[in-house]
């Protein structure tokens, strides 16, 4: 898709204001209904795409996401513009900087046409838990749109951009785009800067993007793929992703987690995963099982750790120096607690009381030490289990999107929904999740993905290999 709007601009059949335009006049239309855009810089994108139109109209040479209009999650600092991390707590807040992506990408050309929901400060699976209300599913109204990057998965699904960008902390894009039917990328940790992303968990936080199809995805993570020294996770290697892009399955080696083929999993899903596995070993790869030890400890020291690092990262948010403040409060201790009362919801309090209790004195070692233990073990696992594979194949989700409330009184479930996608995180690997199939509910045919897990650094091989499953749906 973004090659093809790029050759329209090109050849002058449209101009990016035109382009712009005719997105923002689909989200006047629909955003009340999926309430996937937060706010909208009309003025900044038709600013933005008249420059490029002049660039083009002197005869200069255009990137490929030069002009392109796209969305960026509400936890994404963008300078001058309202940041609220979809949190009253911060409802005013304006960013003093762009984030490094944001930075790259303005002067790339991209046109950048807002900002989008999700849940809370990024914590939830189902963007329920956002404070502006939850985002539902373009192909289905009563479901959700998956969670935390809700939003921008909606917008892109329902061509109100031409992609967008999310965060992933334990399956934040890949559950999104499962659930919308898109392509959605966790690049390897330490891939893509995480200066100016407002920080949920900061050692499982990335940001990848959210396209209609592989080769979208390429182009973008070419794009913001860099090395920041304001962010020191961040490491330098190539990143030519589509030009060297092209479909490959004969001769991979692909292993299978059945733990994630359980009877857990909806048998539907399970079904089309099966045979996306008969397909690839027709067109001639070999598919194995492989075993991962410890992997069944994954959701819990996803959320012993998150929890902890979410309740230090959050004690910035105070009501003194950035956003809400309760202004009825007769001392600072007072000003503390109320402002947060007030401005933090349910799901938020939640992580920051089971984290401030997994920190506390006496149970450090116990719970955060030793989940970080455990996840040495898996990242320990992962990396025997890549000496036989090259890559792993499991659902993204269990099932397709649910309805909207569904399990909003059942945190636990809302947790265990993310079984097959946090693993990745708590490796630190890279992952994308790409269309497998619909499956027929409530009268809708309703998306769901399958994932592909590759080695540290190897989102080559993994684009690659989800380009031959992808161009293998087509036919």
């Amino acid at each position: 898709m973004i090659k093809e709007l790029h050759q329209r601009l090109v050849n002058r059949e449209i101009t990016s204001e035109e382009l712009t335009k005719k997105y923002l006049e689909r989200i006047k239309e629909r955003n009340s209904e999926i309430n996937g855009f937060l706010s909208v810089d009309e003025k900044g994108a038709l600013e933005s795409a008249k420059k490029v139109d002049r660039k083009i109209k002197a005869g200069e040479k255009i990137g490929l996401l030069e002009g392109i209009p796209y969305a960026v999650k509400d936890n994404f600092c963008v300078q001058g513009g309202v940041t609220t991390s979809a949190s009253k707590i911060l409802e005013n807040y304006q960013a003093p900087y762009d984030s490094f992506v944001i930075g790259k990408l303005k002067k790339a050309g991209a046109i950048l046409l807002g900002k989008t929901n999700m849940d809370e400060f990024a914590m939830g699976t189902s963007t329920e838990n956002s404070a502006y209300g939850v985002v539902k599913n373009p192909i289905d109204l009563e479901r959700v749109a998956g969670g935390s990057s809700g939003g921008s998965a909606a917008v892109v699904a329902d061509d109100q951009a031409a992609w967008a960008l999310g965060s992933d902390t334990g399956g934040s894009i890949r559950c999104p785009a499962s659930f919308c039917g898109l392509v959605g990328m966790k690049p390897t940790y330490g891939r893509v800067s995480r200066a100016g992303l407002i920080a949920m968990a900061s050692s499982y936080d990335q940001i990848g993007p959210f396209a209609k199809s592989v080769e979208d995805a390429a182009i973008i993570l070419d794009e913001i793929c860099r090395k920041d020294p304001k962010d020191n996770t961040t490491v330098a290697k190539g990143t030519r992703f589509l030009e060297n892009l092209k479909p490959e399955i004969e001769g991979k080696k692909i292993g299978i987690l059945r733990e994630f083929l359980s009877e857990d999993v909806d048998s539907n899903v399970k079904e089309i995963i099966e045979e996306k596995i008969k397909w690839a070993k027709k067109n001639g790869a070999e598919v194995v099982d492989v075993e991962i030890p410890g992997i069944k400890y994954s959701l819990a020291v996803y959320y012993l750790m998150i929890c902890s690092e979410i309740s230090s990262n959050m004690a910035r948010f105070d009501g003194i120096k950035y956003g809400k403040r309760n202004e009825k409060a007769e001392n600072i201790l007072e000003t503390y607690l109320k402002s947060r009362e007030c401005g933090l919801g349910d799901e938020v309090k939640r992580r920051v009381i089971l984290g401030t209790y997994a920190l506390s004195a006496g149970y450090k070692d116990a719970y955060y030490k030793k989940a970080a233990e455990v996840r040495d073990l898996i990242k320990r696992g992962f990396a025997k289990a890549f000496e036989e594979v090259d890559l792993i194949l499991t659902p993204t989700m269990m099932s397709p999107a649910f309805k909207i409330g569904e399990k909003c009184d059942r945190p636990l479930d809302l947790y265990l929904v993310d079984i097959s996608t946090v693993p990745v995180n708590v490796a630190m690997l890279p992952a994308i999740s790409l269309n497998a199939g619909f499956i027929r509910e409530g009268g809708k045919e309703m998306p769901f993905g399958m994932q592909l897990i590759g080695p540290w650094w190897q989102e080559q091989s993994i684009l690659n290999t989800a380009l031959a499953f992808e161009e293998s749906s087509k036919n």
